[in-house]
């Protein structure tokens, strides 16, 4: 692996400003009615947890693992579930929480997937919106920060399963 060094980008303070924010407009969204909040793992279970605590309505979680990167760093283009949800979706709000969206296509191909499962409403919140790198147009109803580049970790975003820990987010720049 080669060496690398971390380089702050969004600190603690602007994230927790940034879910504040996006629980406010969610609140104001959704009312009183209970949602049924699926984060999609591994990365988004960080600001998910951060996220739903802020959240005034009545509140069920489950996660979703989907994998369409194999062992390499850009998508294969096809997409499978890993682990799938354990609660029903039929009739109920959805808010599907993504740690950040990068090319789209994963993400667009488990919206047509939840639409077989007749949701009363599916929402999309992102904490990162990477759209320089957008492939597919998917239709994010919430966003936290707006990122034209660079490869971050942090704040459950990984590189190589590590980094997710770190309360802020960092850049990954490669040395040499």
């Amino acid at each position: 692996m080669k060496d690398y060094r971390l380089v702050a980008r969004i600190s603690e303070a602007e994230i927790a400003e940034q879910v504040d924010r996006l629980a406010q407009e969610i609140n104001r969204d959704h009312g009183g009615e209970p949602l049924l909040v699926i984060g999609i793992l591994k990365g988004a279970w960080m600001f998910l947890a951060d996220l739903t605590r802020r959240l005034a309505m009545p509140v069920e979680v489950d996660f979703v693992r989907l994998a369409s990167y194999g062992l390499g760093s850009e998508t294969s283009g096809e997409v499978r579930i890993t682990k799938d949800l354990e609660l029903p979706v039929r009739g109920r709000h959805v808010l599907v929480v993504e740690d950040i969206v990068d090319t789209g296509l994963t993400l667009e191909w488990y919206l047509r997937h939840l639409k077989h499962l007749d949701a009363a409403s599916v929402k999309l919140c992102a904490f990162i919106d990477k759209y320089e790198r957008r492939e597919a147009e998917v239709p994010l109803d919430y966003v936290g920060i707006r990122v034209p580049e660079g490869f971050l970790v942090g704040y459950g975003l990984d590189f190589a399963e590590k980094h997710r820990n770190l309360g802020a987010i960092y850049e990954v720049e490669f040395l040499g």
